[in-house]
Order: C-alpha cells, then structure tokens, then sequence
C-alpha cells in the first residue's frame, strides 16, 4: 500500500488562485472573459497536453498541466463571481467522489472482479442515470466518442457480450481505421459524417435495448 505524504502536494495551488483573482480584477483580457469565451482556450489547452504526453518532454507536459490548471481555477473564479460554487467547493464534491468510487481503498470493500463495470455502476447510480449512455459527452470527437459508447456498452449495458468480437492489438486498430479512412476518401465519403451516423444509430439501438430490458424485468417482478 502506498503511503501518503503527511503534506499532500498542492500546497501552491492558492498562489495560482490568488494570482487568478488579481488578474480578474485588474487585466481588462482577463476580466471580460467568461465560461464561453473560454471554452476555445480549454479545448486547446487539453489538445497541447495530450500532444506533451504522447511527444513532449516532461517539461512541456508539466508546462501543459500548469496551463489545464490555470482553466480550471479560472472557471472556477467566474462561477464564484457568479455565486454557483467556489474552487473549493470543486477541489471538495472531486475528492468525495473519489473517495465514495473506491470503497475498496476507504471502507475496507472487496476489490470487485469487474473493476471497470462495478466503476461504471456505481457512477450511474450516484447521477441517478436511466441508460449506460447518459453523460457521455456531446462534444467528444468522434472516435472517442464511438470508444465510449462501446466502453459504456460492455461495462454496463443491456448486452454486455455484444461489445466485443476477436480483440485486437493497437497497431491493427491504428491500421484498419486507416484503411476505411482511405477508401472512404477514394470513394468520396465523409467518413467522420458516416462514423457519427453510424455512432447515433448504434446508441439508438442500445437505448431501445435497455427499454426492453426494463420492461421485461417489470413484467417478470
């Protein structure tokens, strides 16, 4: 078991809350700016982290982190203005969630056998979720989103054992959607149209799946 530091690190994180706040105040950029106007910044922000992680060097991805952080506290700032909820109502509602995710590390629990769908339960009945699919993000590229409907399927939806055929290995996945994208260019396809049609149809028939499922556990109880 891993101990942890009687000082867990963060201990600088309200510097960069005060550094925030006196740039809300006085920086005319900074103070016209809202949870819109920075959407494009956090979109960009997390882009160049994923590029620092999978390219960069460890100082690029600690630059990158820095800068995700800055975004979040600044949102954090806005809705505080706004009277929503402050940083440390963020920083607290995460932490209990972990903790209330992972009763085998707070309460002494079992690690459950199918760690990834007893995660996948337990976050649906904390947010009172009727399909597997709900809270998955709209604005998720495409690919990620067709991995999470899959994820979501095979970890807690009506038919777990219809996610998966033969798996395959990265260098194969990378390949064949290489192909399609290929040939569906040759053959004039919009194959990131053709995916996300194909992605709302397959949530579709998830959802009606799971109707059917309720229905029949109704009748039988």
């Amino acid at each position: 078991m891993t101990e942890v530091p009687e000082t867990p690190a963060g201990s600088a994180l309200p510097r960069l809350a005060e550094v925030m706040a006196r740039l809300r105040a006085d920086c005319p950029w900074d103070a016209r700016q809202t949870h819109v106007s920075l959407v494009k910044h956090l979109v960009e922000e997390c882009a160049e982290t994923v590029d620092a992680i999978e390219t960069g060097s460890p100082a690029d991805l600690r630059e990158e982190l820095g800068d995700v952080l800055m975004q979040v506290v600044f949102h954090a700032l806005i809705a505080s203005e706004d009277g929503w909820f402050t940083l440390d109502d963020v920083i607290n509602a995460t932490a209990d969630k972990l903790i209330a995710r992972h009763p085998h590390v707070y309460e002494g629990a079992e690690l459950p056998a199918d760690f990834d769908a007893s995660w996948e339960r337990r976050k649906r009945a904390a947010k009172h979720r009727e399909s597997c699919l709900d809270g998955i993000a709209d604005s998720l590229p495409t690919l990620a989103r067709a991995a999470k409907v899959a994820q979501r399927e095979h970890n807690g939806g009506p038919d777990r054992a219809s996610a998966g055929a033969e798996p395959i290995t990265a260098e194969q996945a990378g390949e064949q959607i290489l192909q399609i994208v290929r040939r569906a260019q040759i053959g004039g396809v919009d194959v990131d149209q053709a995916t996300r049609t194909a992605v709302r149809a397959w949530e579709q028939e998830i959802r009606e799946q799971e109707v059917r499922a309720r229905e029949q556990g109704l009748a039988s109880a």
